[in-house]
């Protein structure tokens, strides 16, 4: 019981220390075709931190939450340009 209570002990600092979640909209250029969401889903996903992308083809955005400790918007945007569509923060 006493080591159990000590590895919860010494995890909580860790869990403490984690950042909160962050979610922002991208506003995407030069979606065309039902394809091009899929592309720059894939795109998101391999920057390290991000933890869930939703591309809206109508609306031409894609709505990513990352952690802020291990990726940054401009991470985002660079991903999604690189991809061939240039995207931007929304405000």
């Amino acid at each position: 019981m006493r080591k159990l209570l000590i590895a919860l002990l010494a995890a909580l600092p860790l869990a403490v220390l984690a950042a909160t979640p962050k979610t922002v909209t991208l506003a995407v250029q030069n979606m065309t075709c039902p394809l091009c969401p899929i592309t720059v889903k894939k795109s998101l996903e391999k920057i390290a931190g991000v933890s869930a992308v939703q591309v809206d083809f109508d609306k031409k955005t894609a709505t990513v939450t990352y952690d802020p400790d291990k990726a940054q918007p401009e991470a985002l945007t660079k991903a999604t340009t690189n991809a061939g569509y240039p995207s931007a923060v929304q405000k």
